[in-house]
């Protein structure tokens, strides 16, 4: 068992995790615990070193949250129709929309609004005009604690 795998099943240990070789019910903590352990077996099989693990991680990271390798375009392929003749999503990154009307790009996610409690959440507000070239990002807006 690699070092990896094992440094992973101490820590869901850690975390209170009842360890998979043992009798447990079916459900959500089993399979990320299960689905985990799989990925990190890939991981380790593929031998890594120190500068291509750390690569590897973020590329993945980025992909699996559904985000673009590299800046959107705007051109037309990116582009799907999801209220007709209305609004189009970006292809490439979901919280990027473009409406038919006024031609005018967003991204639906510009501004996460965190509360005091470290909850945080998009509305409305959150839409930021963005111009291509772009690389999605995220400006964290705190929000006063009503009183």
């Amino acid at each position: 068992m690699s070092n990896l795998i094992e440094h992973a099943k101490n820590e869901f240990l850690a975390c209170g995790y009842i360890p998979l070789d043992q009798p447990q019910e079916d459900g959500p903590n089993k399979w990320m615990q299960e689905g985990t352990l799989k990925l990190l077996e890939v991981f380790s099989e593929q031998q890594h070193s120190g500068m291509s693990a750390s690569f590897a991680i973020s590329i993945f990271k980025t992909l699996a949250s559904f985000e673009p390798l590299g800046p959107l375009t705007g051109e037309p392929w990116e582009w799907v129709e999801v209220v007709d003749g209305e609004m189009w999503q970006n292809r490439r990154c979901g919280h990027v929309f473009k409406d038919t009307i006024d031609g005018i790009a967003y991204d639906a996610e510009g501004k996460i609004f965190r509360e005091p409690n470290g909850c945080c959440y998009t509305n409305r507000d959150s839409r930021v005009p963005i111009t291509f070239p772009y690389i999605p990002k995220r400006e964290y807006v705190d929000v006063p604690e009503e009183k």
